[in-house]
């Protein structure tokens, strides 16, 4: 397993993160996920995303239990708020920061995060109180470092603005992959610029880049498009998307991998990368993504499987 600095943050991070988004908790039962856990350890991975809004404390819950056991100093743990949690619990706000992070802390079982950030940004919230809010959470001991998820790049450059006398962020967490590349045109290069790493979501376009969903086929039965997640993945559902996802196939052969690996290894060959977040509900899946970081695959290869998307990428 490859490790990475995280940012300037001076905490060392595995290229793969174990994420929680529509799994543990909630879509998978427990005793899955905890063989997934142990097998995110087996295989060297270090780092695991959560967030409070996952299952709505559920997944944190699970993590708590699952990590409860292992020295607190084996794993980088990452957590997120923004999105309601009641009725009126919602946002970034002093007093939401202070209670969310006292919240997600009880149900993970821990005295601190490794890594807190803001789920979206919050235009109801004046930036200064936000970023005041957070360099208290890490002034306090809570969390080690503070970052941010899917923000515009105005936004970045505001808060990188007002550090100091602010903590600075150090990570970005955005959605990233073969077929979904808008980071690159600012929000990457703000982020190198400033020592801000990349930390992203769906490397697998939401499962389409494994190559199981095929151009006029019906959807594999239980595959996430069967569910009520479908809709996350609609757009990427489309028989031209899917037709040049399975030309990326001989592309494979030749570097030796399963698509998923070569999206991956593609996906954290790129700059400004430091983790990919890949989601797992057997243990199995999971020792394949992870495989991916270790690929050495020719940097040919990789631009050959960019150029077949090229024309179907939605951004």
């Amino acid at each position: 397993m490859q490790y990475r600095d995280l940012g300037d943050s001076g905490i060392n991070v595995s290229a793969i993160c174990l994420g929680s988004w529509l799994t543990y908790g909630v879509e998978v039962d427990d005793s899955a996920g905890r063989a997934c856990v142990d097998a995110a350890f087996d295989v060297g991975i270090n780092f695991i995303d959560t967030a409070n809004i996952y299952g709505r404390g559920a997944a944190e819950t699970f993590l708590g239990h699952a990590l409860k056991d292992r020295p607190r100093d084996s794993y980088v743990l990452a957590t997120k708020l923004w999105f309601p949690m009641t009725e009126t619990d919602r946002g970034l706000s002093a007093a939401q920061i202070a209670k969310q992070i006292d919240a997600s802390l009880k149900r993970l079982q821990t005295d601190y995060v490794d890594l807190y950030q803001c789920h979206r940004y919050d235009p109801d919230t004046p930036l200064e109180e936000t970023m005041a809010a957070l360099s208290e959470v890490v002034k306090s001991g809570k969390a080690r470092a503070i970052g941010f998820s899917e923000w515009a790049p105005d936004e970045i450059e505001a808060a990188i603005a007002l550090a100091p006398p602010h903590v600075k962020f150090v990570s970005s967490q955005p959605q990233y992959s073969l077929l979904y590349r808008r980071p690159e045109a600012k929000v990457i290069p703000i982020s190198i610029a400033n020592g801000i790493g990349q930390i992203v979501w769906s490397p697998l376009a939401q499962g389409v880049l494994s190559g199981k969903y095929l151009p006029g086929a019906a959807v594999p039965a239980g595959s996430r498009a069967t569910t009520d997640d479908e809709h996350y993945m609609r757009q990427f559902l489309t028989d031209p998307v899917l037709e040049a996802v399975q030309k990326l196939k001989p592309v494979a052969d030749r570097a030796g991998c399963s698509l998923a690996q070569l999206a991956i290894a593609w996906v954290l060959a790129q700059p400004g990368i430091t983790s990919a977040i890949v989601g797992a509900s057997r243990p199995e899946q999971l020792r394949e993504t992870a495989a991916a970081a270790d690929l050495a695959i020719d940097p040919a290869l990789l631009a050959e499987a960019a150029n077949i998307l090229e024309g179907v990428r939605l951004s």
